[in-house]
């Protein structure tokens, strides 16, 4: 296979995920970002290369102006106080978490963050409400 540098940092694709995820040892390992080095491992092993680009994403809340880039990660929770101060590790004041949707899609017009928060931030929360208020029947189960 060679060296590990060969590996490229890239997203998901359940490439080798499922034989990756039935071993206890490296599921274990792994957590939850098995999905993301799954593909770079099999990218790795048939000598598939990248083209990488710094500017190609933007994920909020640690990525804090969105400049030229192409796409929005929406991975990490956005939790701040009403200063618009990050409060990472506990839940925010404000707060816009993909995992408070679990039971459903995010409602139509989220509020926005307080003043203060980075625009990367602010950037995604008008980008799902612009998104939930063009597809038809969104509200609708």
């Amino acid at each position: 296979m060679g060296p590990v540098r060969n590996v490229d940092p890239i997203g998901n694709s359940p490439v080798i995920i499922k034989k990756m995820k039935d071993d206890p040892e490296t599921d274990k390992a792994f957590g939850w970002v098995l999905e993301m080095y799954g593909y770079a491992v099999a990218s790795a092993l048939h000598g598939v290369r990248h083209i990488l680009r710094d500017d190609f994403m933007l994920q909020p809340p640690w990525d804090l102006y969105v400049g030229k880039k192409f796409i929005i990660h929406y991975t990490y929770g956005c939790d701040y106080n009403m200063k618009g101060e990050l409060t990472y590790g506990k839940i925010g004041e404000w707060r816009f978490d993909k995992r408070s949707h679990l039971q459903g899609p995010p409602p139509k017009n989220l509020s926005l963050p307080p003043p203060g928060v980075p625009e990367s931030v602010v950037r995604l929360v008008k980008s799902v409400n612009e998104a939930t208020a063009n597809i038809p029947n969104w509200d609708t189960p």
